[in-house]
């Protein structure tokens, strides 16, 4: 046994000299600090603004200097005067402030002000000592929580509800963003557009790598959802890969180009329905022009495996993250984006694939899964204001649409939730004319002239060849600029978007 260096630091046993544990020790604080900026503030009201954003009367470690700083507020809110005076015969009376000497200790804290010059840093004190309290409040209940054997909270979910809880606390007293100025956001708007001339693509937000989308959106935008929504076959992933993909090489060459311009980023992408093996092979084919079924076999000829090769080789560079954990919560989401951010130096775009596969906050009961659904878009949208990225949610559309006999989707289409309209900064469907025609075939009726099935069989595959290999891609909302629909380029097998005006023909198509 170590031998004690602080023998008051430990309780003694009754049967013998061995130290049993820790005495109880005061969580930190200082009074004094907490009374000079009391004493500054009652002496110029003014001090007052220096701590108003971020301190908060629970702030203070003596319950009646709280009080004290409450009323003080109150007062000062309310135009009048905050003063030991004005003060004096709202305390009277208190048990709290007569055992530190009744209202003569207002007169005491005003009168021993030398200066109000330091309120902020004293204001910043108190704040920091509350901080380490809670720290250790908190360390309390998670020791406390993790003893706790109930079957319904998993250890993950415990450790994500820790990390919400240690963030949250990290950003205790934050100062808000507040009011400014139309004169800074002017300047503001202005370096944006500065920045979106200067670029070839005249785009300032993240790169889609889909030229005309990228013109009808801007690119993708800090603090903006956006939701990419189509049935099934429609290729959302598909998209959602691309986009994932061309926008972190694009993050890549942006930090290497200028590593000082704070551009770049991880690009994060939740995975809630396919694998990171899956997503990483249609990655891989789109790139290598190898369809991804050829992959799977391993039915792959020489010069396919040396583009393979060179395919792997650019894709092991790229700066993107995919977390394919199975029904995340909300929360899990937000806990893993900022830890992605802090880890990397940056974070560029969060994708979730899909909305509807997430599940709202642990341990939370929510029987109604369109109130849940709410809860959820309402989290990605905090979520990409909070960390300033885009976050792209792909999500289904309801079955109704093919119900009706024009199938491009509509806005009322959107699954479970008109929260998700209502949240979403940008709104996108996906529609496939091909899929749809293929599935319509015409097929000879009963009693049908020949030379009429031969016409409509005409009519429709005149129709396939038009949009063989097309796409549209259909913008219903946009918050910020217009709306319309884009066609664009498919290629089925090679899980590919891109532009018509740049996509190989069939006929280069090395498959």
């Amino acid at each position: 046994m170590l031998p004690m260096e602080n023998a008051d630091a430990t309780i003694t046993s009754l049967h013998g000299d061995t130290p049993v544990g820790p005495v109880y020790r005061t969580p930190p604080h200082n009074t004094e600090v907490e009374a000079a900026l009391l004493g500054a503030i009652l002496t110029n009201n003014r001090a007052f603004e220096q701590v108003a954003d971020f301190l908060r009367p629970d702030y203070f470690y003596e319950p009646v200097h709280g009080r004290i700083y409450e009323t003080i507020a109150k007062l000062i809110e309310r135009g009048q005067v905050a003063s030991p005076l004005t003060l004096k015969h709202l305390f009277e009376g208190d048990e709290a402030l007569a055992e530190v000497g009744g209202t003569e200790y207002l007169y005491e804290m005003a009168t021993s002000v030398i200066s109000v010059i330091n309120a902020a840093e004293y204001g910043k004190t108190v704040h920091d000592l509350h901080l380490k309290r809670s720290l250790i409040g908190l360390g309390e209940d998670v020791v406390n929580e993790a003893y706790e054997g109930d079957v319904d909270v998993t250890a993950s979910d415990q450790i994500e509800q820790a990390e919400q809880r240690l963030y949250d606390l990290a950003t205790t007293g934050e100062t808000e963003r507040g009011a400014i100025s139309l004169k800074d956001a002017v300047t503001t708007a202005v370096n944006m557009a500065e920045e979106a001339f200067k670029r070839e693509s005249h785009v300032v937000g993240i790169t889609t790598g889909l030229d005309l989308l990228d013109r009808k959106l801007g690119g993708l935008h800090p603090s903006d959802l956006i939701i990419l929504a189509a049935r099934p076959s429609m290729g959302k992933t598909a998209l959602a890969t691309n986009i994932a993909f061309n926008s972190a090489k694009s993050a890549m060459q942006a930090a290497q180009n200028d590593p000082e311009s704070g551009e770049g980023g991880v690009i994060l992408f939740f995975s809630l329905e396919m694998s990171a093996e899956q997503l990483a092979t249609r990655i891989l084919s789109e790139r290598s022009e190898i369809p991804s079924d050829k992959l799977r076999r391993g039915e792959v000829e020489n010069d396919e495996f040396t583009r393979f090769v060179t395919a792997s080789q650019e894709v092991h560079r790229i700066p993107l993250l995919i977390d394919d954990t199975p029904a995340l919560s909300i929360s899990a989401v937000r806990t893993r984006a900022r830890r992605a951010k802090r880890q990397h130096g940056g974070l560029a775009l969060v994708i979730v694939d899909y909305l509807q596969l997430l599940q709202g906050m642990p341990g939370k009961r929510n029987d109604n899964r369109v109130q849940e659904i709410g809860e959820i878009s309402r989290g990605l949208k905090t979520l990409a204001k909070e960390l300033e990225v885009p976050v792209l949610a792909l999500s289904q559309l309801s079955r109704q649409v093919e119900n009706r006999d024009d199938k491009r989707p509509q806005l009322s289409d959107l699954r479970e939730s008109g929260s998700i309209e209502q949240d979403a900064d940008v709104v996108m469907f996906i529609y496939r004319e091909e899929y749809y025609l293929e599935k319509a075939e015409p097929i000879i009726r009963p009693e049908e002239d020949q030379t009429k099935f031969h016409d409509r069989a005409e009519r429709w595959q005149e129709r396939i060849n038009e949009v063989r290999n097309t796409a549209s891609i259909i913008i219903a909302k946009q918050r910020h600029g217009p709306v319309g629909t884009i066609d664009v380029y498919f290629n089925g097998a090679l899980t590919r978007f891109a532009d018509l005006d740049r996509h190989h023909d069939d006929a280069d198509f090395h498959g």
